[in-house]
C-alpha cells in the first residue's frame, strides 16, 4: 500500500504520512477516530478522501462542512495545493484539533478553521464537500447555501448513494438543482467510491 500512497500524494507523501501520524494518535486520543480504524486510516479514510479530487476545479474555494477529523479537507489540501479550504465544525474539541493539525502540516496559509454549524456560516464557495455527515435531503440543506451560484457540492457517499439521490429527487427540484452519482477512485489499485455531485440545473 505505501507504493500506492506515494504514486497518489508524490513529493507530498511525507506531509499525508505526518498528518496520519497525527490521527493515528492525538485523533484516537482524542475520540476522533475509532482505535479499530488506526490500520486503515490510509485506504479507508486518506485515499477515500481524495478520491473526488479530480472534480475540484484548478484553484478552487472549497468548504469541508463537519470536518471533524479533517476528513476529506486536509488530505484534499495536501494533495492539491492550489485549494483554498475551510474546514467548518462545531464542535470546541474538533475546531482544536483541526487548528493544531493545521499548523502542525504548514497548511496555514490556505487552510482556515472555522468554528460554526454549516447554517450558521455566511462564506461562499465553489465546491461544498461533505463526507459520511447525513442523509443527502438534509445535507442539502446545510451545503447549498454555501455554494457560489455556479459552485457544486460533492457528497462521499458510498453505496448509499443511488438510493440517497433518488430520495432527494423531489428536494432538489424544489431548489433549482440536479445531481448525479459518480464513481471516483484516488488510483486504480483501490477501491472506487461514489459520491453525489449537485448543482443548478439552470
Amino acid at each position: 500500500m505505501s507504493g500506492i500512497q506515494e504514486e497518489v500524494f508524490g513529493t507530498r507523501y511525507e506531509s499525508a504520512s505526518r498528518y496520519v501520524d497525527i490521527l493515528a494518535t492525538r485523533g484516537i486520543d482524542w475520540g476522533l477516530i475509532g482505535p479499530r480504524e488506526s490500520d486503515r486510516l490510509w485506504d479507508r479514510h486518506v485515499l477515500n478522501s481524495v478520491a473526488p479530487a479530480e472534480l475540484l476545479p484548478e484553484g478552487a474555494t472549497v468548504a469541508d462542512v463537519g470536518s471533524g477529523a479533517g476528513l476529506p479537507g486536509i488530505p484534499l489540501a495536501l494533495l492539491r495545493p492550489d485549494l483554498r479550504v475551510v474546514l467548518v465544525e462545531p464542535l470546541l474539541r474538533r475546531a482544536t484539533f483541526l487548528e493544531q493539525a493545521v499548523e502542525e502540516l504548514g497548511l496555514g496559509d490556505r487552510v482556515e478553521v472555522v468554528r460554526s454549524r454549516a447554517e450558521d456560516h455566511n462564506g461562499r464557495y465553489d465546491v461544498v464537500l461533505s463526507r459520511a455527515l447525513a442523509p443527502l435531503p438534509r445535507l442539502i440543506s446545510w451545503c447549498d447555501p454555501l455554494r457560489q451560484p455556479d459552485g457544486v457540492i460533492v457528497a462521499l457517499k458510498g453505496r448509499t448513494a443511488p438510493d440517497e439521490l433518488a430520495a432527494a429527487r423531489r428536494d432538489l427540484e424544489r431548489r433549482g438543482l440536479v445531481g448525479e452519482v459518480l464513481t471516483v477512485r484516488a488510483h486504480p489499485a483501490v477501491e472506487p467510491t461514489s459520491v453525489v455531485r449537485v448543482r443548478s440545473s439552470r
